[in-house]
This record gives structure tokens, C-alpha cells and sequence, in this order.
């Protein structure tokens, strides 16, 4: 009986974990600094923090579910836009990047926490690669997209935010230990 209620409160935990990932990052975009064709936001913030916190079932859901209620137009994106018009735009790429972001970076973690003792290393490797594979979606799309060559969109969509999103997957990795303790995991 007891681990029948005990497996209900760790469903319960993750549920409601997931959940306010999914919150946290719709807030997350509410911060934007309008910054030529892509905006500065808080969401790289968000989306190592989910990577770096959250199982990868779990961290894939959390954004499913921020882009599934931003897609049927509810204002969860940068500039409060919503809409499938705004996954098939420039920036689009961003915000499919974070869903395979997450659910890379969940895994990575998972996986090298098995090998890797060193739970700062595991956690900074995870981060790199989730800014890594934000950038390459948002890139691509961009390029595809705007009809910018590859190298301005690079210096449009990548180039400028290296140090701020550095800082912020920096500061993401800095709170992943005490995040991952208040969830239970």
C-alpha cells in the first residue's frame, strides 16, 4: 500500500513539475528585448533548466505541450504571438529546436550520469549541446525561411546571443542542483 501511494506521489510530482516547466517557459518568452530578426528572451534559460531537470519523456512533454498551446494561437511566443505562422516563420526553428533540445539534452544527461561522476561536467556538456542544437534549428530555419545566405543568418540568429545565452545555460547549470532537489528528483 505504501508504495502504491508513494509511486502516486512521484507521478503527481513530475506531473506538476512538468507542468510548470511548461509554464516557465511560456513566461520565459514574455522577457524579450526585440533584437533584429530574432529576439532576446529567457527561454535558453528554460530550456537547459528542463534538460538539466526533468527525465526525457518528461522535458519532451513540457515543451510539446508550451508549442502545442502556442501553435493554436494562444500568445505564449516572443511578442506574445501565437500561431502555426509563427513556427513556419523566421524563428520558427527556435522554437522546434527547443523541443529537440530538451528531450537531446535530457537523454545526454541521462546518459552520462552513468559514466561520468562529476554531476558539474554532465551538466555543462549537456548545456553546450542544448544550445548547440537551438541554434542549429533556428539557423536552419532561418536560412530557409528570411532567404538570408548562411553565413548573415548566422551573424543575424547565432552570432549575437552566444555570450547572452552562454551566460544564461551557465546560470541554468548553477541552478539545475537545487531545481532537481525542490522537485524531487
Amino acid at each position: 500500500m505504501c508504495a502504491a501511494a508513494n509511486t502516486g506521489t512521484v507521478s503527481a510530482r513530475r506531473v506538476t513539475t512538468t507542468a510548470l516547466f511548461a509554464a516557465l517557459l511560456a513566461a520565459s518568452a514574455t522577457i524579450s528585448l526585440p533584437f533584429g530578426t530574432v529576439p532576446v528572451t529567457m527561454q535558453v534559460l528554460m530550456i537547459v533548466l528542463i534538460a538539466l531537470v526533468l527525465p526525457r519523456g518528461w522535458a519532451a512533454f513540457a515543451v510539446a505541450a508550451y508549442l502545442l498551446v502556442g501553435a493554436v494561437g494562444l500568445p505564449v511566443f516572443s511578442g506574445l504571438r501565437g500561431g502555426l505562422s509563427v513556427l513556419a516563420g523566421p524563428t520558427g526553428g527556435y522554437l522546434i529546436g527547443f523541443l529537440l533540445a530538451a528531450t537531446a539534452g535530457a537523454w545526454i544527461r541521462e546518459t552520462l550520469s552513468r559514466s561520468v561522476a562529476s554531476v558539474i561536467v554532465v551538466d555543462s556538456v549537456t548545456a553546450v549541446t542544448v544550445v548547440v542544437i537551438v541554434y542549429a534549428a533556428g539557423w536552419a530555419q532561418l536560412v530557409l525561411v528570411s532567404g538570408m545566405d548562411p553565413l548573415a543568418a548566422l551573424g543575424a540568429g547565432v552570432l549575437p546571443f552566444l555570450i547572452p545565452d552562454g551566460l544564461k545555460a551557465a546560470a541554468a547549470v548553477l541552478l539545475a542542483p537545487s531545481v532537481r532537489r525542490a522537485a524531487g528528483g
